[in-house]
């Protein structure tokens, strides 16, 4: 299972309900992204979500039901984490981690790149 549907359209209905502009679709890390300003605010990965905020509130949220550090080759990646279905499963929660991720969505950098450097 690549990624959960019925939570990829829970995230695509609060979004579109919340009418957040610059908002596109994009398969990444094995899941779905929802891209907003070209920069990847929350991904849904297999029954989690992936979900990219301040850098400076992970002790806290670690403390959040469902809340698994994200690993990429062996080091925690920091503003990032995955969040388990008993993490969401309620309608407060889940609106809580959604507005987490918009809230940092302004702050973050974009990860797009750029073509090739041209050598001289």
């Amino acid at each position: 299972m690549a990624y959960d549907l019925s939570l990829a359209d829970r995230v695509r209905e609060y979004l579109y309900d919340k009418k957040v502009l610059e908002l596109t679709e994009k398969p990444m890390f094995g899941g779905l992204a929802f891209m907003v300003g070209d920069k990847m605010c929350v991904n849904v990965s297999k029954d989690r979500l992936m979900c990219r905020f301040d850098p400076d509130q992970t002790e806290a949220l670690s403390e959040r039901t469902g809340f698994l550090p994200m690993i990429m080759k062996g080091k925690e990646l920091p503003g990032y984490c995955y969040v388990a279905p008993e993490g969401y499963k309620s309608r407060k929660d889940f609106v809580f981690w959604i507005e987490l991720c918009l809230a940092y969505n302004d702050q973050a950098k974009s990860s797009k790149r750029v073509g090739p450097s041209k050598k001289k």
